[in-house]
């Protein structure tokens, strides 16, 4: 099936690359050059990208600070990240539009949903920073509520992990992997999937 609307999901520690923390421009490049060939396929594409390799309000929280302040820098973390994806299409030829959660007029366009979906009929990438603009909720949360509100085909989620764990395998080498899983599955089993 060929989706003519895509929404990707893409992990900021991703970024990373080989690096402790921030952003490698060789992986942010090799972001851009796949984005790329599946833009000049001729598919819309809206992206949603973590902050993870900057700053993460939850670490914050865990570590004494306001778990409110500490969700919106990780919100401005994601924006830093669009900002440098979107330098990075740019330099490979494409149109690209940020449009944040938080006001920042300066560097993006405020989120307005009919300007995203304009913007992706006009074949922009457009990227959405800054989350949902809430606290409390993650960029997974806004991944599928952006991609909710431009009616996108599918929803592709990028990280660093090749699954859904019961548990983040990488900070527990006992996680398990599902193979199948539906919703459903989650709810009776009340399990806390990663």
């Amino acid at each position: 099936m060929k989706y003519k609307r895509i929404l990707l999901k893409l992990s900021g520690e991703a970024l990373m690359g080989e690096r402790q923390y921030g952003i490698d421009p060789k992986r942010l490049a090799e972001y851009a050059d796949e984005i790329k060939e599946i833009h000049d396929k001729g598919i819309e594409i809206a992206i949603v990208i973590g902050g993870g390799n900057i700053f993460r309000g939850i670490a914050g929280a865990s570590n004494g600070m306001d778990r409110v302040q500490g969700d919106y820098m990780g919100m401005l973390a994601t924006v830093i990240n669009g900002m440098a994806l979107q330098g990075a299409l740019e330099d490979k030829g494409m149109l690209t539009r940020l449009q944040t959660a938080l006001k920042i007029e300066a560097i993006a366009e405020p989120y307005i949903k009919r300007r995203a979906v304009r913007h992706l009929e006009k074949g922009r990438i457009v990227i959405f920073g800054a989350g949902t603009g809430n606290p409390y909720f993650t960029t997974d949360t806004a991944a599928v509520l952006r991609g909710v509100e431009v009616n996108a085909d599918v929803i592709l989620k990028g990280t660093r992990v090749d699954g859904i764990y019961d548990s983040d395998p990488e900070k527990n080498a006992n996680a398990v992997k599902f193979e199948n899983i539906t919703f459903d599955d989650v709810i009776k089993k009340g399990l806390n999937v990663m």
